[in-house]
């Protein structure tokens, strides 16, 4: 069987930070091709080429700075480019550029090929809410895996240990990922709940604001923690109404459920902007979060006496983690 060429879509914090995982991986086995294509998207930095750098000094200065990348991770401008050959794509883009780039790449798949999401998000359009991996399936027409976890991407840099899980339809595609992605300090479990696992990772951002909110009205730790509690049951209710396949509550136990909610919770940045919003009221109600159309900020409240305003707040909590919920309980 001849080996299978590899891209990675994306070469922000995280893609970069995933580049030095690939790029060890792939020389390791015979499975995989040893050169890896990165696509980049084009920027000057001090007067010259961000590829250039990628490719001369091995670094992502812009993204990942102080991280030497694998000299067989080639990074390449035009997506069509990087796209051609490959039989494992690994898409790590914002959401929202997703679409357009499947349309971009289409001509230039080939059969057999397969692809991994990595990218925290849900899409709401005419038809209402997608998930990321149904907007590549359809376009592209091929199998496609997500990977989802409590993984900071500058940690996962540093090779400090955490554990993701993949999920997968496919068994066989979900242990090829593993041993493309798989290191001793970024362990893996294979799930085949992919649509549960693509939930966690969008619908802890939303409990996360809840928890910022908290933490800008000083409720504490107690609060805080039944918040994310609360939380959690809210995203296995909408799991259940959401998928049409089976959700066990036991996929919310694996890294991509409470291990990256609790770190979402404690030091994300949607957990940083719903804090700073309490805390001066400064933010526009429509600025969004990092998961964009599955996480908008409240507007804020009007000037009002303290215990008034902590009603107020917890309420905008409990719509925040329902609302979604209730919108698709009435659709259906």
């Amino acid at each position: 069987m001849p080996a299978k060429k590899v891209c990675i879509v994306g070469s922000g914090n995280w893609g970069s930070s995933i580049a030095k995982i690939i790029g060890r991986n792939v020389k390791a086995s015979n499975r995989f091709d040893p050169m890896v294509n990165m696509w980049v998207y084009e920027e000057m930095i001090d007067g010259r080429k961000l590829t250039e750098i990628i490719n001369t000094e091995h670094q992502n200065v812009k993204y990942l700075p102080g991280h030497t990348l694998p000299a067989n991770v080639v990074a390449i401008p035009d997506v069509t480019e990087a796209v051609k050959g490959a039989k494992i794509l690994v898409f790590v883009i914002p959401h929202q550029f997703i679409a357009k780039l499947c349309d971009q790449i289409k001509p230039h798949i080939t059969e057999g090929t397969i692809g991994i999401s990595l990218i925290k998000g849900i899409d709401e359009g005419p038809d209402g809410l997608k998930l990321i991996s149904d907007i590549i399936r359809e376009k592209l027409e091929i199998e496609v895996s997500v990977l989802m976890g409590a993984n900071i991407a500058s940690e996962v840099a540093d090779e400090k240990f955490c554990e993701t899980t993949i999920g997968a339809r496919n068994e066989a595609n979900g242990l090829i990922f593993k041993e493309l992605l798989q290191t001793p300090n970024f362990r893996i479990t294979v799930v085949d709940e992919s649509d549960t696992v693509e939930l966690c990772g969008a619908l802890k951002n939303i409990v996360a604001v809840g928890a910022g909110f908290c933490d800008g009205l000083g409720f504490g730790d107690n609060t805080k923690a039944a918040v994310i509690r609360l939380g959690l049951m809210e995203m296995v209710a909408f799991a259940k109404m959401f998928c049409t396949g089976q959700v066990s509550s036991t996929t919310f136990l694996e890294s991509c459920g409470v291990a990256d909610l609790i770190t979402t919770c404690y030091g994300g940045r949607n957990r940083k902007v719903a804090e700073a919003f309490v805390r001066t009221s400064k933010l526009s109600w429509r600025q969004r979060c990092s998961t964009g159309r599955s996480c908008r900020a409240h507007r804020p409240p009007p000037k009002s006496t303290s215990s008034s305003k902590r009603r107020t707040w917890w309420t905008s909590i409990r719509c925040f983690l329902q609302s979604t919920r209730s919108a698709l309980r009435a659709k259906r």
